[in-house]
């Protein structure tokens, strides 16, 4: 990009080139009067090619100037760019994080407000990480040749390489995220005025205290830093800080604002003992389920969590949470404990998720977040006692329980419609019969892709009615589960060929003509892609146009 400071010089010098190059003339003229008025002429021809030259130059440079500070255009501090301005952003910013969104996505919405507070608080205090948006919808073209397939999609860009962004979606979890992704991976504290102002100002600080800095003890400590985009790190070898803190060896300080306020690591310096003590450690002993909480849950190691689901606003809040406390000290560092309050009106797609009521609550159930999905455990009582919550937390720990699977009753008119009805308790018998093809559709209600599938789903079943080898069936995956199909995303399709065990995730394109054609080919992949066809179009929060669970 231009250097404004150098651009200004330039300019200057080149006006002063020209009013050097007038005096000079002025000293000819009154020292060749007597010559011929050509080379009076000429001279004077001469001059004014140099000052037109130098005025479009001039002209030109500062149209220049004026494109650094109009380039690209701001909503809320958030750069706006599209294909004609992001390479030109990449290039100018050291650091950019760039979110492809789609202007009627849900998640997109939610994100929008975090992501305006961030980028005003970057742009004050690290204006070299600046933030962006791109409309994915009309910039098809970045769309693609950065692999956009859902919504929103966020890259984060150093020094113009791309990456993938591995923070939250909170205004302190992007800020934390960029600001060490841009910064060393532990911010060095020499002072003890210093430490303490930094431990007020962060809710959760990491502070190793190491007296020689290039030991293996500090390496891992680095280690765990670098991996772990949601915690502040600090590191010292100054001994005013050891003192300070009534240390006399190397250690790991939580500084937190919960709980016991202060936890430490003295022994096993090594690179797993420190990740699971900030892991054991970086929430407090129960944390209540929200939006700026969502992210550090499920983003974290431990992926053993126990959800109690209770309303503050009954009297007995407060003693029941105490004694689910009781029991979540007893498993620290085993499993995360979580509690989800009812009276939030978007906790309703959890409560349905478990298929629990509010009537139900309150109650607890244990999952565990595993590579294929969650599994899903429920006790056999509802009892909220210290007593029963533990020994049903210690039988899932000890592998004595067995996931547990939802299912609506099958209903009366399953099959009165071309799109026949699939519940828990019916799949098999119809999905994997091994007399026919069957394409299986697994939604939600509440999910807007699917919403948009469904007249084509139902044109699909009307196609193949009368079909004595194919069957267009669909299954509300919110309230029906499958021990070894999970789903990840919403809409996802799957294919389940005669004669065969095999289960096929369906890739093509949705539409009908593409969905007819891979049934009549027997399931081959490619029949299902339509040439000019964009089935990464319209996503919205998952792989392939599948909305987030």
């Amino acid at each position: 990009m231009t250097n404004v400071r150098s651009t200004r010089g330039f300019i200057l010098s080149n006006k002063n080139g020209v009013a050097e190059e007038v005096r000079s003339f002025a000293t000819s003229v009154q020292c060749c009067r007597g010559q011929k008025s050509i080379v009076f002429v000429s001279r004077v021809g001469k001059l004014y090619a140099n000052m037109a030259k130098c005025v479009v130059l001039i002209g030109i440079l500062l149209g220049v100037l004026v494109g650094v500070s109009a380039e690209f255009k701001e909503e809320d501090d958030v750069l706006v760019l599209t294909i004609d301005t992001f390479d030109s952003a990449v290039e100018q910013f050291q650091y950019l994080l760039a979110e492809f969104y789609a202007p009627w996505c849900g998640h997109c919405k939610a994100l929008a407000p975090e992501y305006v507070k961030a980028a005003r608080a970057l742009k004050e205090t690290n204006p070299e990480i600046r933030l962006a948006k791109i409309d994915a919808t009309e910039e098809t073209e970045l769309s693609q040749r950065f692999g956009v397939r859902s919504y929103p999609t966020l890259k984060f860009f150093r020094n113009g390489t791309p990456g993938e962004y591995g923070g939250g979606r909170t205004s302190p979890d992007i800020i934390n995220w960029l600001k060490k992704k841009a910064g060393p991976l532990a911010q060095q504290l020499d002072d003890v005025e210093t430490a303490k102002a930094l431990i007020d100002q962060e809710d959760l600080l990491a502070l190793g205290f190491f007296k020689d800095q290039t030991s293996e003890a500090a390496k891992a400590y680095l280690d765990v830093a670098g991996s772990t985009d949601d915690v502040v790190f600090g590191i010292t070898s100054a001994d005013a800080l050891f003192s300070e803190y009534k240390l006399d060896e190397d250690a790991v300080v939580l500084f937190k604002k919960f709980d016991e306020g202060k936890a430490e690591l003295k022994e096993t310096l090594d690179v797993k003992s420190i990740k699971e003590f900030i892991g054991a450690n970086r929430l407090p002993l129960v944390t209540e389920f929200n939006k700026e909480t969502s992210s550090k849950i499920f983003g974290g190691d431990i992926k053993s969590h126990v959800l109690l689901f209770l309303s503050n606003e009954s009297d007995a809040f407060q003693e029941q949470l105490d004694l689910y406390k009781t029991v979540a000290a007893e498993f620290k560092g085993k499993a995360l404990f979580i509690y989800v309050n009812v009276d939030v009106a978007e906790h309703g797609r959890i409560l349905d998720f478990f298929s629990i009521k509010v009537d139900d609550c309150p109650t607890y159930r244990y999952v565990i977040l595993g590579e294929d999905g969650m599994a899903k455990y429920k006790p056999d009582t509802s009892d909220i006692t210290a007593e029963a919550i533990r020994q049903f937390v210690q039988e899932v720990v000890d592998g004595k329980r067995t996931p547990h699977l939802n299912s609506e009753e099958i209903p009366d008119d399953w099959d009165a419609n071309p799109v026949k009805v699939l519940v828990g308790k019916n799949f098999d018998s119809i999905a994997r019969d091994k007399t026919k093809d069957v394409l299986v559709e697994f939604y939600a209600p509440w999910c807007g892709h699917c919403k948009q599938l469904a007249p084509i789903w139902d044109e699909l079943g009307e196609k193949f009615k009368d079909s004595k080898d194919i069957i267009i069936a669909k299954m509300d995956s919110t309230t029906n589960e499958l021990a070894d199909i999970k789903i990840k995303g919403f809409p996802t399709i799957k294919f389940f060929p005669k004669d065969s065990d095999e289960v096929i995730d369906y890739s093509g394109d949705r539409t009908l003509d593409a969905f007819v054609k891979y049934l009549e080919s027997g399931g081959k992949p490619d029949a299902a892609q339509e040439e000019g066809v964009d089935d990464a179009e319209g996503a919205e929060g998952g792989e392939k146009s599948r909305e987030e669970l």
